[in-house]
Order: structure tokens, then C-alpha cells, then sequence
């Protein structure tokens, strides 16, 4: 009975999880527990389990006395994330080139391919999606359970902000540069190179953030 509540609350806490990234469930809104138990058709125990969790995972937030919100990502959220993630990401990109091998280096060849035909036609969507495959490769080849779990937690954050940071002028350019600059440590077994190289692409990301935000205020006060 305990290992089917569990599961429960899990599959409740992944099903919620999915509808906040999709933005069904927007920044700032109230979860309502008895709409939801209604919804989902489950009782209060297995919702309140999921809510602890994704509370837990920081894209939720309980107020006393008021329940649960989706969480907010703020300017100074971001400033805060980025760094660390920048750093994680960097030493993922270290430990892959002290470990990649020929058909590694293959197989990353042709996500890169792939990455930069998308840049090429501008292809936004499909672009994120090569990117985000490269970025789990390096996790994988470094291959640290505790790395990943850490980058996978800030990771949830920072897919709640929905950031477009391809849509500033001349990123998409940029980023396939950096991304390049990766590959090329990988591919010279340069741990060092390939880690500053990542620090750098993920830092770079940031700056394109700020820049969008700048000017969607500047547009605003046009």
C-alpha cells in the first residue's frame, strides 16, 4: 500500500510538473487543492505529497495559511543561478574530456551537425532541442550522479522562467560558437579548455537574458 502511494504521489507530482512547464499553470497561481483533487481524481493525501515535492524542487512556493503558488523567477534569481549552473555545467565539460572517446567524439560530431543546420535556418525550437541533447551528452559522459542531480534541480528552475535567450540579435550565432569552441576542447582531450568553454556559453546566456529584459522595459517606457 505505502510503495502504491508513493507512486501516487509521484505520478501526480510529474503530471503537475508538466502542466507548469507548459504553462498551463503560470507564474503565480494559486493551487487550488480541492480543483485539483477534482481533476486529477485523487485524494488530498497523494496531491499535498506532490506539492511537498515540487516545493522541494523550488517551483513551488507554500504560504502559511494561503497554500501553494507556482513559484516566480525573478532578475536577481537568475543572477544568482547562472553562475552556479555555469560552473556545474564547466566541470561536467571537464570530466567529459578526460573521458570521451572516438565514438563519443562521433556521436557529439553529429549533434553538432545538427546544431549548427538548425542555426543555419534559424529553426528556434529545433535549435533548443540539439542544444539541450549536447548539454545532457557532456552530463552523461561526465558521469557524476551528483552533478547531474544538482544541474537537473537548477535546470526546473530556469525552465519555469521560459527564457528565450536566442531571441537577442545575433545569439543564435553566439551560442553555436561557443558551442563550438566545447567540442573543439573535447575533441583535443582538454579539460581546462573545455570547461572554461562552457563556463563561458553559459555566462553568455545570462548576458543575452539581461539584454532581452533591457529592452522589453525600454519598449515598454517607448
Amino acid at each position: 500500500m505505502r510503495a502504491m502511494s508513493q507512486s501516487l504521489h509521484s505520478e501526480v507530482a510529474d503530471r503537475l510538473r508538466e502542466h507548469i512547464f507548459a504553462g498551463e499553470l503560470p507564474p503565480g497561481t494559486f493551487l487550488d487543492e480541492v480543483a485539483l483533487c477534482e481533476r486529477l481524481q485523487i485524494s488530498r493525501t497523494p496531491l499535498r505529497e506532490a506539492l511537498k515535492v515540487l516545493t522541494a524542487e523550488g517551483l513551488l512556493r507554500h504560504e502559511p495559511r494561503r497554500g501553494c503558488f507556482v513559484n516566480e523567477v525573478t532578475e536577481q534569481d537568475l543572477d544568482e543561478i547562472f553562475p552556479v549552473i555555469a560552473l556545474l555545467e564547466g566541470r561536467c565539460a571537464y570530466e567529459a574530456a578526460r573521458q570521451v572517446n572516438d565514438a563519443d567524439l562521433r556521436a557529439l560530431a553529429v549533434l553538432h551537425e545538427r546544431l549548427e543546420q538548425h542555426a543555419r535556418a534559424r529553426q528556434i525550437p529545433e535549435y533548443y532541442a540539439a542544444n539541450y541533447a549536447i548539454h545532457e551528452a557532456l552530463i552523461q559522459l561526465a558521469n557524476n550522479r551528483w552533478l547531474a542531480q544538482v544541474i537537473s534541480d537548477l535546470r526546473k528552475i530556469l525552465k519555469l522562467a521560459r527564457l528565450q535567450s536566442l531571441q537577442a540579435t545575433g545569439r543564435i550565432e553566439q551560442s553555436l560558437s561557443e558551442h563550438l569552441a566545447v567540442f573543439a576542447a573535447l575533441k583535443a582531450r582538454d579539460p581546462e579548455g573545455a570547461e572554461a568553454a562552457m563556463r563561458t556559453h553559459l555566462l553568455r546566456q545570462r548576458d543575452a537574458l539581461r539584454d532581452l529584459a533591457r529592452q522589453h522595459k525600454s519598449s515598454l517606457l517607448a
